[in-house]
C-alpha cells in the first residue's frame, strides 16, 4: 500500500510553530536539537521561546542486515552530543521535525535522562501509527498525521531530491 504523502509549506511550518508555543506551560533550560530534521523547527523554537542554551544531537542507527526487522533493533550510535554537565539538573526541550518510528527522538530522551537532565520531547508532526512506542508519544507536538511529511527544506537538495510521486517500479 503506497504511503500518503503531503508536502508542507514554509507559511504551515510558521503556523505548526505558533501552535506549539502556547503549548509550553514551563521554562526550559537549554534546546537539545536532533539533527537533521530538527534543526528548522528548533532554530525557531529556540527563538520563539526565547532558549539560549541550544546544543545539537546527532544519532545513527547502523545496522548489519538489509532485513527491516534488523534495522529496527539496531542500538543507537550517538555521533554527536552534549556533554552530561550541560545537561544535568536541567529541564531540556528535545526537538525533532517528526516522530515516526519514535526511536531517535526516544533515544536522545533516555540519553538526557541518564546524563541527571529532565527531557521534554517536541515535534511538529506526530505518526502514531508508525510509532513503535505504542503507550509514549511526544510531550508536545504541533500536528498528528498518518502521512508522509515533506517539509520545504527537504525538497530540492540535488541528487538526493524528495519525490512526491514514488519512484517507477516501487
Amino acid at each position: 500500500m503506497e504511503k500518503r504523502r503531503e508536502l508542507v509549506t514554509w507559511e504551515e511550518v510558521e503556523r505548526l510553530v505558533d501552535h506549539l508555543t502556547p503549548q509550553f506551560t514551563t521554562e526550559f533550560d537549554s534546546m537539545v536539537i536532533v539533527t537533521r530534521g530538527g534543526v528548522v523547527p528548533g532554530g525557531l523554537l529556540c527563538e520563539a521561546l526565547n532558549i539560549e542554551n541550544v546544543m545539537t544531537a546527532s544519532v545513527d542507527f547502523p545496522f548489519e542486515s538489509q532485513r527491516q526487522a534488523a534495522k529496527l533493533l539496531a542500538w543507537p550510535q550517538f555521533i554527536q552530543f552534549p556533554s552530561d554537565a550541560q545537561l544535568s539538573g536541567r529541564k531540556v526541550l528535545v526537538v525533532d521535525d517528526v516522530w515516526g518510528s519514535g526511536r531517535t527522538i526516544t533515544a536522545v530522551k533516555n540519553r538526557v535522562s541518564a546524563a541527571g537532565g529532565f527531557p521534554y520531547t517536541c515535534v511538529l508532526h506526530f505518526n502514531p501509527h508508525r510509532s513503535l512506542f505504542s503507550q509514549a508519544g511526544p510531550d508536545f507536538c504541533a500536528a498528528v498525521t498518518d502521512a508522509y511529511i515533506i517539509f520545504p527544506w527537504e525538497v530540492s537538495r540535488g541528487v538526493d531530491k524528495v519525490l512526491l510521486q514514488p519512484p517507477p517500479g516501487a
